[in-house]
């Protein structure tokens, strides 16, 4: 795999399992970031294509309620340093929105519930093996390595990896719709008084008395935090919503 190749598909799931993971109180967001791409092997697997990024099994239920499954070759360790191929019918689902929230509805059941304890990558793996998702003896080493090697913690502290990041710190963008300008990320409204006199001359009062940045208005990148869908960027009037799982709101 290209390095370029794993930081794309990154970009992709990486705002969808953050805001479905935020939702559902989990704290840990890398280690989950790393499964998708080990399962799936960065999106480029044939379960991908069914939009089942995490190997997920139909189990009984699933069947029974004749939900969409593809049945494909796959390999076990239920002897350390045995592989065993078998066929099994996986998960099916339309988009890749619903195959991450998927995810989560396969480890809301008790079996996984020690899952939102975790606070660390690791803790978060090892746990993860311990309820027994997978039968790799490697499985944990696999998930921290790969959190490692492509700075996946950054996620679990609001950030994005560097190297994933569209804007670089300190370079000025452009706004591409009118903007709210917020305390923190997805925080209170600042008022029109609350912004700095540069960010009063490019804005104008919403109905709430909230300070709107313009259309057009150029903005110098002072930090970037991830939260949920957003990615927020801080300018020095305030934070403004750069981008969501949809759209992109500087440029």
């Amino acid at each position: 795999m290209s390095t370029a190749e794993v930081y794309s598909f990154v970009a992709q799931i990486a705002p969808y399992i953050v805001a479905e993971g935020t939702k559902r109180g989990y704290k840990i967001f890398s280690a989950v970031i790393a499964q998708a791409i080990i399962e799936s092997r960065y999106g480029k697997s044939t379960l991908a294509k069914y939009n089942n990024f995490f190997g997920l099994k139909c189990g009984t239920a699933w069947v029974l309620a004749k939900k969409p499954s593809v049945v494909l070759n796959t390999k076990e360790e239920y002897t350390v340093g045995t592989l065993t191929t078998i066929k099994d019918a996986f998960r099916a689902y339309p988009d890749m929105a619903s195959g991450v929230a998927g995810y989560y509805d396969f480890i809301s059941t008790k079996r996984y519930a020690n899952l939102k304890t975790a606070t660390t990558y690791r803790q978060y793996a090892e746990m993860l093996k311990a309820d027994g998702y997978a039968t790799s003896s490697s499985y944990i080493n696999t998930i921290c390595n790969t959190v490692s090697q492509y700075g996946l913690s950054a996620y679990d502290h609001g950030q994005i990896p560097v190297s994933l990041c569209q804007w670089e710190i300190g370079k000025t963008y452009t706004t591409q719709q009118d903007l709210n300008v917020r305390k923190e990320p997805n925080g209170d409204l600042l008022s029109f008084d609350d912004l700095t006199e540069d960010g009063k001359a490019h804005s104008f009062i919403g109905t709430s008395g909230n300070a709107i940045l313009k259309r057009g208005t150029a903005v110098t990148v002072k930090e970037v935090k991830c939260t949920g869908s957003c990615t927020w960027i801080r300018i020095p009037s305030g934070w403004i919503c750069g981008k969501n799982s949809k759209y992109t709101y500087v440029s």
